[in-house]
């Protein structure tokens, strides 16, 4: 065989290979994330008939959006839920709030736990919206962020693992760092905890995990921020408007991509130690998720380097 066919058989089995990966990309990348008609409204105490939610490209209506994504968790809400009331209902600068419960298509009956919840809250703004079927806790934050009113919105978590009262470092920090309603994200971290009791005491794969993610996102581009898994981060709604609409990853990971997407649209990050204490009833499968982890960093880096997947500053502004 002459060296022009050699150099022809070459050029084919590269071609053929990166076809291959690119295809399995497709076929591996998730589908867009569908919001049904129903899931555009809420339930309350105070009325019969779902209501409107308020959009992300609408002017905001609160001071502070609560996120709470939420599957199974009529047993761990109510004690979140009046931990987030009590702080914010007590600070001597009162600001407007809303919490948003995303109920991720449970099958234990948590939107009727937070409707009794908002029931036993009535002089606060409780909604709950009941997605169609599960989609992960990615797609349920997404979710709550692309509608909820508040001029900072923060995700956090329904199990109560962070302390509501750190909302308070997260605050002052994106004061600093992004004044008169500038894009920003603040981070809770759990970092200078890796030597606590708290992190000590988790299981010997739950710690594998954590120090193998911490490996791998230095890999992907996110190495900088020292905690990017914990359930406690405040979005500006400016940084919200442009970094949401982008999000493709409903599932647990789906924080590595928010940071990603902040990276590439230069907004700026800071990370905020707060304190944190592990709960029980985690519905997290270890060995899966660390399998799923694998795949969807892979899947949301090559997306990225290869352009499928962009986000461009938003035109869209908050009040």
């Amino acid at each position: 065989m002459d060296n022009p066919s050699l150099v022809c058989n070459g050029i084919l089995v590269i071609s053929g290979g990166i076809l291959l990966v690119y295809t399995l990309l497709i076929i591996w990348s998730p589908p867009p994330i569908i919001t049904h008609e129903s899931e555009k409204k809420y339930r309350s105490h105070s009325s019969t008939k779902p209501l409107p939610l308020t959009r992300l490209d609408e002017p905001s209506k609160v001071d502070l959006t609560v996120v709470v994504p939420a599957y199974n968790e009529t047993e761990r809400l109510p004690s979140m839920m009046a931990d987030t009331i009590g702080h914010l209902s007590s600070l001597k600068t009162k600001r407007t709030f809303e919490i948003l419960v995303v109920d991720d298509g449970s099958n234990d009956g948590t939107s009727s736990t937070a409707l009794k919840l908002a029931a036993k809250y009535p002089k606060y703004d409780i909604k709950v919206v009941t997605l169609e079927k599960n989609i992960g806790k990615g797609g349920a934050v997404r979710h709550g962020m692309l509608y909820g009113g508040g001029e900072r919105l923060l995700m956090a978590d329904a199990d109560g693992a962070s302390r509501m009262e750190d909302l308070e470092l997260l605050w002052k920090s994106m004061d600093e760092i992004a004044p008169n309603h500038g894009p920003a994200v603040v981070v809770g971290s759990r970092a200078h905890l890796v030597k606590s009791e708290a992190v000590v005491k988790r299981s010997f794969l739950r710690n594998v995990l954590m120090y193998g993610l911490h490996t791998v996102l230095r890999i992907v581009g996110v190495g900088h921020i020292r905690d990017t898994q914990c359930g406690f981060k405040l979005f500006s709604r400016s940084a919200a408007q442009q970094i949401f609409p982008a999000q493709h990853l409903p599932t647990w990971i789906f924080d590595v991509e928010l940071l990603l997407l902040a990276k590439q649209l230069r907004i700026p990050v800071s990370e905020v130690p707060i304190e944190w204490h592990e709960v029980a009833g985690s519905k997290l499968n270890v060995v899966t998720a660390s399998l799923q982890m694998l795949r969807d960093l892979l899947i949301v880096r090559a997306n990225h380097l290869l352009g499928r997947w962009t986000a461009s500053p938003a035109k869209m502004k908050s009040d």
